[in-house]
């Protein structure tokens, strides 16, 4: 049976519906930077979007071809991500998503390593026909965060952001915003297959101990 990163780490994918702190380990991702309404039709978001899961999928299918990974097992391409923010803002505006600054990513697992990302680029490029120079491999400690699970429409979040702010106010704890720490969310549900109300989406915010 395949890996499933959402099962074996449970605790990182499917958190219940009320706030808690937790503290997230460095993982690897492959990434594409890009700033804009992730909304606009044929925008930058949708293309980055693209772009990562045609290399997910090239390092996932490469057991079928002659690039073997050392270290390989069988898994369960994990869900789409993204970190995201506007200049000036701490945490995120809704109304004004046109001025949001986000990183695109998806896990890889820690057995990819940098000479397997540049094959699966080159191996992407030949067979799509098309230029994957904007996605990167990155690693990335989040640390100390509280995070909850947002049910319903993505312009629902800040009834769920809100109830989280109360939280962490209540447990000691500040928002801790920067460029390097964002609002984050990883999806859970494929919104061209879902109704808006049975969306659900992990929402990560960066913390520390108030001083």
């Amino acid at each position: 049976m395949a890996f499933d990163y959402k099962k074996e780490y449970r605790e990182f994918y499917l958190p219940k519906a009320k706030p808690e702190i937790i503290r997230i380990p460095s993982m690897n991702f492959i990434a594409v930077d890009g700033s804009g309404d992730p909304n606009e039709e044929g925008g930058e978001y949708k293309e980055a979007v693209g772009l990562l899961y045609a290399i997910a999928y090239t390092i996932k299918m490469s057991k079928k071809g002659s690039h073997q990974i050392e270290g390989y097992f069988d898994y369960v391409v994990p869900p789409l991500e993204g970190f995201w923010r506007q200049d000036g803002v701490n945490g995120i505006d809704y109304n004004h998503k046109e001025k949001f600054r986000w990183i695109s990513v998806i896990r890889v697992p820690d057995f990819v390593s940098r000479n397997d990302f540049e094959w699966a680029l080159k191996e992407a490029e030949e067979k799509k026909k098309q230029d994957f120079s904007k996605v990167k491999l990155m690693s990335f400690e989040e640390g100390l965060t509280v995070q909850c699970m947002h049910y319903g429409p993505f312009d629902d979040e800040p009834a769920t952001v809100a109830m989280m702010n109360e939280f962490i106010e209540s447990q000691g704890y500040v928002s801790d915003f920067s460029t390097e720490r964002m609002h984050h969310e990883i999806y859970l549900s494929d919104p061209r297959r879902t109704a808006p109300e049975k969306l659900k989406t992990v929402i990560r915010h960066p913390v520390c101990l108030k001083r």
